[in-house]
């Protein structure tokens, strides 16, 4: 018989029965991972009335061009592309160039908590994550990047999680300016 490449399957019934001990850790970090998942998305759906004002249409207008753009980084290039042309303020201009860049930076750790395998220890305690990502080194191929959800990694989501919501109130600080300026 060969050995098996999978790994080796968990101890269900050892893992639910020692769960309870680590429920607290457990339900903090998936309230993190849940508001930065809810933070992330109302501050993509705010772009949508960057979009409106920019191409002068209506939010219901602004909606279907978002819409139909399938990707974050696609909607984020066409807003920066008609910024370019439509906002003649420099000032503003790298305001929402600040916006977008911060929002990406955000965007990075949304997917990665988003898009990945989450291991869970013996004790019931989510111990690491594995990226869903492939990782190209010079001389291999591997299947993404494991890292521990450790005590200075739950700090990071936290400070992302403040930071997604800082994010929030400056877009909506930024909307009446670009409006005005757009007239």
């Amino acid at each position: 018989m060969t050995a098996s490449n999978l790994p080796p399957k968990p101890d269900f019934a050892a893992i639910e029965a020692a769960a309870p001990e680590s429920a607290d850790r457990r339900t903090m970090i998936l309230a993190l991972i849940g508001n930065l998942v809810f933070n992330w998305s109302n501050n993509e759906s705010l772009f949508i009335y960057v979009l409106m004002l920019l191409l002068k249409v209506d939010q219901v207008s602004a909606a279907i061009v978002f819409a139909t753009l399938n990707t974050t980084r696609a909607r984020l290039d066409l807003i920066q592309r008609l910024a370019r042309t439509k906002i003649k303020d420099k000032a503003l201009s790298k305001e929402l160039d600040r916006l977008i860049e911060r929002f990406n930076d955000g965007t990075h750790i949304r997917n990665e908590f988003n898009h990945c395998m989450y291991t869970v220890d013996s004790s019931g305690e989510i111990s690491h994550t594995q990226s869903m990502r492939l990782v190209q080194t010079r001389s291999a191929l591997r299947f993404g990047e494991t890292k521990p959800l450790d005590d200075a990694r739950i700090h990071e989501m936290a400070e992302a999680v403040r930071e997604m919501a800082r994010i929030n109130r400056e877009i909506w600080d930024f909307l009446p300016r670009l409006e005005a300026h757009l007239r």
